[in-house]
């Protein structure tokens, strides 16, 4: 009985991923939900989620249906229709104070500010169609998550549900109740992998071209570089890195492993982690002036040299 107790208690307290439910990118493309951005000169179609949650009836109905079923597994969710609207008051603000000449504003796609503003865990994409039959109508779905921090897919289910002449929601509740176990039992061997391990973040260094200094610069007898790989050891978990690509003037690192948490308790990501070298730089011996920018959670870039 003990032995129960202390796993339900061990169950209670593992902290679970933050989620937000929004619609498939097939799904947006094919009812036409989309929008052109412009990522430095290339043309790229992402969905327009805005437009979606105000036009079509059935998405709002359909993520709250989802939402609920996972809540129940004791997932904190954020709501994607709520922080759209935040973000577009925010951006609002930001198109009045930019700079239209000074060409360094950062370029963000739609989701890339989505994840960035929201700070969820874990976006799960929803897709659904629905077919009829000589028994009612059929609900086919797929759900996939994909991490913030790396982009890349952590679970997915799909499936089918009885037919029936209930309305959509409802119909896609019951087909998705029959796979939701393991949907939830793949996010929470994710999570539980990323707590031990680390989240995943891509860190670049750049110089700017009006720095006198570069990478191989010398201080106390160390390269520059290799005094930024050795702050590195020291503060990703278990000194979990990758020096993929490396000149003179710029370094990529990749699979970047850095703490879910900080010493206050607060989630971290990208943009904390590339703060924290920045302030190790400005200090002695090395006193570099830097700028950190940032694309969505898991990606940053320090650029050496001035602000």
């Amino acid at each position: 009985m003990l032995l129960c107790l202390a796993t339900l208690v061990a169950v209670a307290q593992e902290k679970k991923p933050t989620l937000m439910i929004v619609p498939s990118d097939n799904w947006c493309t094919m009812r036409y939900f989309t929008q052109t951005f412009d990522n430095q000169g290339m043309k790229v179609r992402v969905p327009d989620y805005q437009r979606a949650f105000q036009e079509d009836a059935e998405l709002r109905e359909v993520v709250a249906k989802v939402g609920q079923y996972m809540t129940e597994y004791g997932f904190s969710l954020k709501d994607c229709e709520q922080e759209l609207k935040a973000i577009a008051n925010r951006q609002a603000e930001d198109n009045v104070t930019m700079s239209k000449t000074s060409g360094a504003s950062l370029v963000e796609s739609p989701l890339d500010q989505l994840k960035r503003r929201a700070k969820a865990d874990i976006i799960v994409q929803v897709d659904w169609k629905v077919n009829k039959s000589e028994l009612g109508k059929v609900v086919t779905f797929t759900l996939e998550a994909f991490d913030t921090y790396s982009s890349k897919r952590v679970a997915t289910s799909t499936g089918t549900g009885k037919p029936g002449n209930d309305v959509l929601p409802k119909l896609l509740e019951d087909a998705v109740k029959a796979h939701a176990k393991d949907f939830n039992k793949q996010l929470c061997t994710h999570f539980s992998q990323i707590q031990r391990g680390g989240r995943e973040i891509v860190l670049t260094i750049r110089c700017w071209d009006s720095w006198g200094m570069d990478l191989e610069e010398e201080f106390n007898g160390e390269e520059l570089i290799d005094c930024i790989q050795a702050w590195m050891r020291e503060n990703t978990v278990g000194g979990s890195f990758n020096l993929s690509d490396q000149t003179e003037d710029m370094a990529q690192f990749e699979q970047v492993r850095i703490p879910c948490f900080d010493a206050k308790g607060n989630a971290t990501d990208a943009r904390a982690f590339a703060t924290a070298l920045r302030k190790h730089l400005a200090k002695a011996p090395y006193e570099i002036t830097s700028k950190v920018m940032v694309r969505g959670l898991g990606e940053a870039v320090l650029v050496l040299g001035e602000k």
